[in-house]
């Protein structure tokens, strides 16, 4: 196995540490490899070494400005670095270049709830949804924005949708087969302690949290089930 692909298996599971000591050397050997930079950047953002994360992400907009994932990364970093109005500007752009990817909508629509323009996330969300109106993601986090707007009925149609997309069935069977259990994932490992979520400030910035949505490969659909996985264990039981 190469050494990048050895970099890249640490970084799928979770030793960020091990990762950046094989692409260090890796990008001083070659700083202008895009797929280099693009790595350790994510990389260093999962270690909280943000300011050495929004370096590289510099680094790759010099070497291709047009390039949404780059541009969607980037604000990733500036959203951990609570400088949301450059996160924020950064997904407009990216949406721009890309504006056919739902995940574009979805992207800056969690930075518009998780900055508190709770209307215009829903906005977004539904506009991700016509994009891809399979996508269970998208109507969940919508229900969550609604919910915390007191739309309670609109909430439990998006919570219904998005349960429905991915085979879970709340109500008990009449059967006497065992009800079909929701769809569980591991925790995720190796979570460094200082990007955990301050369980006492629901807008904590949290790369745990932020990752999930942004930071995965576009347009994945089994990345989109986990992360609604995720989210389900992270909000609880709804009603």
């Amino acid at each position: 196995m190469s050494d990048i692909n050895q970099g890249i298996a640490y970084y799928k599971e979770g030793k960020f540490e091990e990762a950046l000591d094989i692409f260090n050397p890796l990008v001083s050997e070659d700083p202008k490899n895009a797929m280099l930079l693009l790595h350790r950047g994510r990389i260093l953002s999962r270690l909280g070494k943000l300011d050495q994360a929004l370096a590289d992400f510099d680094n790759l907009i010099q070497i291709d400005a047009f390039n949404p994932d780059f541009i969607s990364d980037r604000a990733v970093v500036l959203h951990l670095l609570q400088r949301n109005e450059e996160a924020l500007s950064e997904l407009d752009r990216s949406l721009n270049l890309d504006p056919k990817n739902p995940y574009r909508y979805s992207s800056r629509a969690f930075l518009k709830d998780r900055t508190g323009d709770l209307k215009g996330a829903i906005a977004d969300y539904e506009k991700a949804i016509e994009l891809d109106p399979e996508d269970a993601v998208s109507y969940n986090n919508k229900g969550i924005v609604e919910e915390k707007l007191g739309y309670k009925q609109r909430s439990k149609q998006s919570f219904d949708k998005a349960d429905k997309l991915v085979g879970y069935q709340p109500k008990e069977y009449k059967s006497t087969s065992a009800p079909k259990e929701k769809p569980q994932l591991e925790p995720e490992k190796n979570i460094p302690s200082q990007l955990e979520p301050d369980q006492s400030d629901p807008k904590s910035v949290s790369f745990k949290d932020y990752w999930k949505t942004v930071g995965k490969v576009l347009g994945d659909k089994d990345t989109r089930a986990e992360f609604f996985s995720f989210l389900q264990s992270k909000f609880g039981k709804r009603k």
